[in-house]
């Protein structure tokens, strides 16, 4: 295996001048360098050959005992010194102070077919940023992630991605449930890889240090090395530089809405510069259309990172964002009118995302009204909305519409008259404002099912691949992972993944909600 390494992160960033591997606060750096543990017999279960392509690893060499061993930890790839990044963060809308990977640690830097990668193992050992945390992942929550990060992927979501998953052969113990009944679990590794794994809250742990040197240099790098199209450093080049990522931001955060996906954990240190999916915890899609819904338990009473509040959030974050760069722009005026744009462009690019979710690839006027009766009346009982949104494609003048949708329904079988009367009438509406599109049918049809996937990684099926893995059976992952890397297809033979969340389903751990414990 000959990789093409680099460096630059590293040569470009302050280091951490304390060697040791001891928990503490690491100030004038960026990041730390640190080995991974050694495993105590690591297994790899699972590989994206795709994106062991895109750092010029063959699929053979993937089989190798030195793959093995470079993504569960045990070896170094040559000359390369691994390291875990310095950040903070604002967590929950309060901050937290210093953070960083407390148990990601970056292997190395890969250029392929000029891309640069940076390779990260998650669950390899305990960093200065471990805190009180051991650094360590358990198998539930690193299969969850490697599905997640490819799957979303090929659902066209800006995201981090996964080389690979593995089992560490270490036993892990884990509260759960937060209930005070601990439990040892399978220890688990994913490589994780990006362009960069730079977050938001590592710009602010300098201005929260007032570090402004490396603040700007940290700006530096991330435009030289991210956004080049902006040329030198200049407080100008500083305000594009926040106007990319906001707009960055919100494209990632309208592609959240369109497949019903929900981050959960939206603090400011999970959040990517590069405006990419990062940090896949208590995450779901919707399965019920309900703007309310959020995966977190953590997040049960306020629901702070709920469906319908991303778009939010993804603002106050490039508030606190933008507070991180004022030190070295200096300058209140242009990144209000950067994060008041924000504001208007995501009423137009959601309003666009639902059009294209309806077929409606023209713009008129009572579009809105349109779309804010059909989120009303999905709520008025609980309707699947991946199943909704597929289905929908196929109305016709001649199609009955409730008919179309009722295998979205959870209770088909209680549907009140009202909400039968409301969705005949909004049928009326929408065949209506069919009459006003110039495409066919079946241009249509193609459009909308390029939108709307019919796969998704639905917590239920999630859990049945950890259960099954639990138990030794790993058939589930790779079948799961290659049902998601087509999911706008049809896939016939793949027909029962497309149905709506199974009623045993409603209630299980690791099917409904889920914890931060992982």
């Amino acid at each position: 295996m000959k990789l093409s390494i680099k460096n630059k992160f590293t040569e470009e960033n302050p280091a951490d001048p304390v060697a040791e591997n001891t928990r503490r606060q690491v100030e004038n750096a960026a990041y730390s360098y640190v080995l991974p543990k050694k495993t105590a017999n690591p297994k790899v279960l699972h590989v994206s050959l795709e994106m062991a392509t895109e750092l010029s690893i063959s699929a053979k060499e993937t089989t190798s005992e030195f793959f093995q061993d470079m993504v569960t930890g045990n070896q170094i790839y040559p000359n390369t010194k691994p390291y875990a990044m310095c950040y903070a963060g604002h967590q929950f809308g309060n901050w937290a102070g210093q953070l960083g990977d407390g148990r990601a640690i970056n292997l190395f830097e890969v250029e392929h077919q000029d891309k640069n990668w940076k390779v990260q193992l998650k669950g390899a050992g305990e960093t200065p940023y471990s805190r009180t945390a051991d650094g360590l992942a358990v198998l539930r929550s690193s299969v969850r992630e490697y599905l997640c990060s490819e799957a979303m992927f090929h659902l066209g979501v800006p995201t981090t991605r996964a080389l690979s998953l593995s089992l560490s052969g270490d036993a892990v113990l884990r509260d759960m449930l937060y209930d005070g009944h601990p439990a040892y679990e399978k220890g688990a590794i994913v490589s994780r890889v990006a362009p960069s794994f730079l977050r938001f809250g590592s710009f602010e742990i300098f201005t929260a240090r007032g570090d402004t040197k490396n603040l700007k240099g940290l700006v530096d790098y991330t435009i030289k090395h991210h956004f080049p199209q902006l040329g030198e450093a200049s407080k100008e080049n500083y305000i594009q530089f926040f106007k990319e990522v906001t707009e960055r931001t919100l494209e990632m955060i309208i592609h959240w809405q369109r497949v019903g996906f929900v981050h959960g954990v939206m603090n400011t240190d999970n959040m990517s510069i590069l405006g990419l999916t990062i940090d896949f915890g208590p995450y779901g899609w919707l399965e019920g259309f309900d703007f309310g819904w959020t995966p977190n338990t953590t997040d049960n009473q306020h629901k702070r990172y709920r469906y319908g509040n991303q778009p939010n959030i993804g603002l106050w974050n490039l508030y606190q964002l933008a507070n991180a760069l004022y030190p070295i722009i200096e300058e209140v005026a242009p990144l209000e009118a950067v994060l008041h744009q924000y504001k208007i462009d995501f009423e137009s690019k959601s309003l666009n995302m639902m059009r294209a979710k309806l077929g409606l690839f023209t713009e008129d006027p009572a579009d809105l009204n349109l779309i804010q009766n059909l989120e009303d009346t999905l709520q008025l009982t609980e309707t699947d909305m991946t199943l909704f949104f597929r289905n929908l494609s196929r109305f016709t003048s001649e199609t009955p519409g409730l008919k179309l949708i009722e295998a979205a329904f959870y209770d088909l079988e209680n549907l009140s008259k009202e909400v039968t009367t409301r969705w005949n009438l909004w049928f009326v509406t929408y065949e209506e404002r069919l009459q006003k599109e110039t495409l066919s049918q079946e241009e249509r049809i193609q459009k909308m099912n390029a939108v709307n996937p019919k796969y998704v990684l639905r917590n239920y099926m999630s859990q049945m691949a950890i259960d099954a893995a639990d138990e030794g059976d790993y058939a589930l992952i790779d079948e799961l992972f290659q049902l998601l890397k087509n999911p706008y297809s049809e896939q016939p033979e793949k027909e029962k993944w497309f149905a709506k969340r199974p009623e045993w389903a409603r209630d299980k751990v690791g099917c409904s909600r889920l914890s931060c414990s992982s």
